[in-house]
């Protein structure tokens, strides 16, 4: 395997530098795929190595449940990794599983405690929560245990009485695109790899933010004027508060709590991004692009030959 079987661990450390140019540069339908794709497969590149090295070093453990010729001397010259290694993977893959696990467990609570919160209102696309206290609003997806298969959008009575009517259909507009996309799942799978390995954080911050960014285009082209769902934000954010505890980013999408508002709003009242295209390598936005997808391919071809060449070598070793 050779100290390629590392590589996935640290290519991850060009999160922060892909993300700043993706969500500068391209336009943020395409980012939001490329970030959360790009760390979809650096986060199973980079578990999938630390199982590798789990096994290699466990292999030479008296004791382990895997067969007796894995620890065998001509298995430990090939694979040059003694059982220190495999002791830090496993504790690193715990924590690794744990942190997912729990952030699944979140995403599902806050979905649940959401659905609850519309019981006995009146079926449709659009639920108004009777509450005059606090402003919100968000996006429920659909799904098993979800009020309608497509998902609602859910607004608070504080939030419609702070917008005026073109305002109002912007703030639709945003969480239908939301839930039309399905942009949560754009930021489990983000959170998820964010907690696979913590380089990867950048990634899950400019995902959040690409996404309201795409949200925010689709409103603006329904609504027919990017300057109303520029003051849409600006105002929501002025009056809102979030509607759900932690974990509530990957399962719920609100309007103007999540993503810089400022920075949401300039981009509003700036020129329309260009339209979704594979940008010339030698652009800042090429270099991003391209950047992303070669790190992912070698991430990939890096994790590929090590299980390779682990099974190889541990097969030849098993007798059978």
């Amino acid at each position: 395997m050779g100290v390629f079987v590392f590589l996935p661990l640290v290519l991850p450390l060009t999160a922060w530098p892909i993300a700043r140019l993706a969500e500068q540069q391209l336009h943020p339908r395409a980012a939001t795929w490329l970030l959360a794709v790009v760390g979809g497969v650096l986060a199973l590149c980079s578990t999938l190595c630390l199982m590798l090295l789990m096994v290699v070093g466990t292999a030479q453990l008296p004791g382990n449940p895997l067969p007796d010729a894995w620890a065998d001397p001509e298995v430990r010259a090939v694979l040059p990794y003694d059982e220190v290694v495999g002791q830090v993977a496993i504790p690193l893959l715990v924590a690794v599983a744990g942190a997912c696990a729990h952030l699944v467990w979140l995403h599902r609570r806050v979905r649940t405690r959401a659905t609850r919160a519309l019981a006995g209102l009146p079926e449709g696309r659009l639920a108004v929560l009777p509450d005059d206290a606090r402003a919100y609003a968000y996006a429920l997806p659909g799904g098993r245990g979800a009020a309608g298969a497509r998902g609602r959008i859910v607004v608070s009575r504080a939030m419609l009485e702070s917008l005026d009517a073109r305002e109002q259909q912007a703030l639709i507009a945003h969480e239908e695109a939301h839930l039309t996309a399905r942009h949560h799942r754009f930021l489990l799978v983000a959170g998820l790899a964010a907690r696979a390995n913590p380089f990867l954080r950048p990634l899950r911050t400019a995902v959040a933010y690409t996404a309201e960014r795409w949200a925010d285009e689709d409103a603006a082209r329904t609504v027919g004027d990017r300057r109303t769902v520029a003051r849409a934000i600006g105002k929501a954010a002025l009056v809102s508060r979030p509607a759900a505890g932690r974990g509530a980013a990957t399962a719920l999408v609100g309007f103007a709590t999540a993503g810089p508002v400022p920075r949401r709003v300039a981009a509003l009242l700036g020129p329309v991004p260009p339209a979704p295209a594979l940008p010339p390598a030698w652009t800042a936005a090429g270099f991003a692009l391209w950047t992303a997808a070669g790190g992912a391919a070698v991430s990939a071809l890096a994790s590929a030959n090590a299980t390779v060449t682990l099974f190889t070598v541990l097969k030849a070793a098993t007798v059978l």
